[in-house]
């Protein structure tokens, strides 16, 4: 759209073939505001005419780079240019934003730049020019020979689709979100010359359709033509036109190498006399749209192989792969094949733009991120007061593990560090997390979302001081002795019935009472991997709030956590004492291969059964069994034969001895084995023939119900001869008459619970709750009564988390491990779990989050 578009200095020649060279539109904002401003004359009053110039709009500024021979020296060009530009913008308080559209325009304040040609066009084309608020990045890619360069342009078609998802960065037009990745396609294609040229054969052939066009009327002058790739109309070059700009350099520099890899087949394909690919631009429409509406995040149409979508991954891969030759003749091969992994591990920009609007709802974010990423690689620190954020300040918060009112001494060091690094630092480091994440699928599903994910981890790490963790680690070991000794009881003789201690109501109706539960055919531990949420009350008391006994997940997520603290945030000083989590998986095998039998000899066989990627902790299954070295299976991999269980794989069987379990039991008994039938029923007569041992046990989640829960400090002392190390919240059992009035009493006052919920599910906070909502309670407890239990609302402490701006106060609790071998074992990774704002309900499918917990020993902070 440049009116004047100087030539790539020095100028290309024959010598110069597939020399490189880019230009950049960047939008103009200002950065007290965030809004696109029609300021870019000011810039570029102050800068070189033969590196910038103006473009249609007053609010972007162009830069051309220099000619380059290598992506290295592409680089470098594009920071020089930008770093020129973006000097002088920020000494006028105006930030410069690569990328196809910026969010906050007012369109009414904006006009054309005021040239003849820009007028005469504004005339013309009216709502056209007056939204051309949009930035591309055009890349220049040396042919000299006119005839060649048509060729050239005619033959890299099948490939724009991917190097335009490569490149969205324009997911929001006017304010709002599009809903595509480049609503700046859409802007650019409703051009009457933009697009596909259609079938060219010569530079004559092309300049007779640029004067037909002219001779039309359409329009004026041959810059005016907006081919997707055309001839350069000013220098001898093929140009590549369908990209947004990019915020991100490396982008553009992956861009410029995969087009001149592309060129380099195309010429050599021209020169070879070899037909061109076949013309279907309905398809190819269709190719380009996909790429606009989903970018890297979704399917891409790989043209020609196939008309079928495919992920982006993919056709990206395809079409590195493809011009593998190509680089490494260019020299270019690594760089473009690191290039492309960190992009697809990365995803694009607009992804980025919707994931820093998600974090607090406010647009701004987008811009500072986009201001920040366009600045990133090309510039030192921001100057003091251009968008550089005040230094993050510590709340006063009562019952504030962190900001009890003065900042408490285990976060004497992380507190400085992190408020130095400031909101704009801190999202940075986010970014950085994010990325992490998804090369790592650290991902979570939820019930109902078709689409995973990533697990939700806040920067602040929490600190639990030693004597806080010696004190819970002798009351974690000695609840879950009792509570496997109870396991046991319930399914042998209930003599803890018997003796009166728990009545049997409570037991028989129970829900996870299961007949199967009865099959295990041997006493002794039940639970070798337990869970216990415990949370700190706002005066700084531990209590336990549930038992997790039949398939507790996070050891993988607080072990990542801790791993992603350390890559992110190298700076935090590491308090004396802190207790690693590395050994966490050779303590779990330990526990797991104490549990075998008596047929699994001296080496007994373990594995993990996972329901596969459909399960909501995939992640963590993949990530436990490789730390313990141990393969992840699915039930199809599993039969049973002459009572013996086997792993079927490449077509040989191998034995199983411990299975950890990691689904719930109804789905292990439906699921089909190897042999396509139920694989239940086979398998539970092996655990009854004590050939194979399920960890945990079917039957435990009478353990998890909370109406057990209520009796755990009796079992410790019945079963223990022991006092309670842990308390417990205040329980009432609804079950019965005098504590079911009670609670009836006090519903606006209390926390009502089934006593098979899990994962929050069905839980009703009094205090919180609307009158239609204790109404419902009310009739369900009266007509179930044995089904709920109800208790004191505990004032839970609060934890600092970053959410985007500054430090906020949240609730969290922590989950804790105990392994259970041959002795109960505390294992050195804990789970802390955040509520988002205004809830105390924690869990990930809530809308919760994780922290990295630091455990300290004894013997320093």
């Amino acid at each position: 759209m440049t009116e004047s578009l100087p030539a790539l200095d020095p100028p290309m020649s024959e010598t110069d073939a597939l020399t490189l060279g880019v230009e950049e539109e960047l939008h103009v904002v200002d950065l007290a505001t965030r809004e696109l401003v029609p300021r870019a004359p000011e810039v570029l009053d102050q800068l070189d005419p033969q590196h910038f110039s103006a473009e249609l709009h007053r609010t972007v500024v162009e830069t051309n780079t220099p000619v380059s021979a290598t992506l290295d020296g592409l680089r470098e060009g594009i920071a020089a240019r930008r770093r020129a530009a973006i000097g002088v913008a920020e000494s006028l308080g105006l930030g410069l934003v690569a990328a196809g559209t910026v969010p906050l325009v007012d369109l009414d304040a904006l006009s054309v730049t005021p040239t003849s040609r820009y007028r005469r066009m504004l005339h013309e084309y009216q709502m056209l020019v007056r939204e051309q608020l949009i930035c591309g990045a055009q890349v220049h890619v040396g042919v000299p020979d006119a005839d060649e360069a048509v060729a050239v342009a005619q033959r890299v078609t099948p490939a724009l689709p991917v190097l335009l998802a490569l490149s969205t960065s324009s997911p929001y037009w006017m304010g709002e979100d599009s809903g595509y990745a480049s609503a700046r396609s859409l802007v650019w294609t409703r051009w009457p010359t933009a697009g596909d040229s259609g079938v060219l054969h010569s530079a004559q052939e092309h300049d007779m359709l640029v004067n037909d066009l002219i001779a039309s009327g359409t329009i004026s002058d041959p810059k005016m033509v907006y081919f997707d790739v055309r001839p350069s109309a000013h220098v001898p070059t093929v140009e590549l036109r369908v990209t947004d700009a990019c915020p991100d350099v490396d982008t553009v520099v992956l861009l410029a190498g995969l087009f001149r890899a592309l060129v380099r087949r195309a010429r050599l394909e021209h020169r070879a006399g070899l037909p061109l690919p076949a013309a279907r631009p309905p398809l190819h429409r269709a190719a380009m749209w996909r790429a606009a509406r989903s970018g890297l995040e979704g399917d891409l149409l790989d043209l020609p192989r196939s008309p079928i979508p495919v992920p982006a991954a993919v056709a990206v891969e395809r079409l590195v792969g493809d011009l593998r030759p190509h680089l490494e003749a260019l020299g270019d091969w690594e760089q473009v094949f690191d290039l492309s992994a960190r992009a697809l591990s990365r995803g694009s920009s607009a992804s980025r733009q919707r994931r820093a609007l998600a974090r607090r709802g406010r647009i701004a974010d987008v811009v500072d991120l986009l201001v920040t990423d366009t600045r990133g690689g090309a510039t030192g620190p921001l100057r003091d007061g251009m968008l550089a954020p005040a230094r993050l300040s510590p709340y006063a918060a009562a019952g504030d593990e962190a900001f009890p009112g003065e900042i408490a001494a285990e976060y004497a060091g992380i507190v400085p560090v992190l408020t130095a690094l400031g909101a704009t630092g801190l999202r940075q480091r986010e970014d950085a997390r994010d990325e992490q994440q998804r090369a790592n699928g650290v991902t979570f599903s939820v019930a109902g979302e078709a689409a995973t994910r990533l697990f939700p981890f806040d920067l602040v790490p929490r600190v639990v001081p030693a004597a806080d963790w010696s004190a819970l680690r002798a009351g974690l070991a000695q609840r879950v002795r009792a509570l496997n000794a109870f396991l046991a009881d319930v399914y042998d003789d209930r003599q803890i019935v018997a003796d009166g201690i728990v009545p049997g109501w409570v037991v028989d109706g129970s829900p996870e009472l299961r007949a199967s539960g009865a099959l295990v055919g041997a006493p002794g531990v039940r639970a070798q991997v337990a869970g216990v949420d415990l949370v700190r009350d706002a005066d700084g008391r531990w209590c336990v709030l549930e038992d997790n006994l039949r398939v507790p997940s996070g050891i993988a997520y607080a072990m990542q956590n801790r791993r992603l603290t350390e890559s992110i945030l190298p700076e935090l000083p590491r308090p004396r004492n802190l207790i690693p989590v590395e050994d966490t998986p050779r303590l779990l095998r330990q526990a797991l291969l104490a549990a075998a039998g008596p047929a699994a000899g001296d080496d007994p066989a373990l594995v993990v059964l996972s329901q596969g990627p459909d399960d909501s902790a995939w992640f963590e299954h993949r990530m436990l069994a490789e730390a313990m070295d141990v393969p992840v299976v699915r039930s199809i991999e599993l039969f049973v034969d002459d009572g013996r269980v086997y792993r079927l794989r490449d077509g040989k069987r191998y034995p199983v001895d411990v299975i950890y379990l990691r689904m719930g039991e109804d789905s292990l008994v439906h699921s089909p084995g190897a042999d396509g039938m139920p694989l239940g029923p086979s398998l539970v007569s092996a655990v009854h023939a004590r050939t194979v041992t399920l960890a945990n046990a079917l039957g435990n989640g009478i353990g998890d119900d909370k109406a057990v829960y209520a009796y755990v400090p009796r079992m410790i002392e019945y079963y223990l001869g022991e006092k309670p190390l842990l308390a417990d919240v205040p329980t009432y059992l609804c079950g019965l008459a005098d504590q079911r009035a009670e609670v009836l009493s006090r519903l606006d006052e209390l926390v009502c619970k089934p006593v098979d919920g899990y994962g929050g599910d069905r839980i009703v906070i009094g205090p919180h709750a609307t009158a239609g909502e204790l109404d419902a309670l009310r009739r369900q407890i009266r007509a179930a009564p044995h089904r709920w239990v109800a208790q004191e609302l505990v004032r839970l402490s609060t934890h600092p988390v970053f959410d985007g701006h500054q430090f906020a106060p949240r609730h969290v609790d922590l989950r804790a491990f105990v392994f259970t071998g041959d002795r109960p074992v505390v294992a050195p990774a804990a789970l802390t779990r955040v509520a988002p704002a205004g809830s105390m309900i924690v869990n990930s499918s809530r809308g919760g989050g994780s922290k990295d917990t630091w455990l300290i020993a004894e013997g320093g902070m």
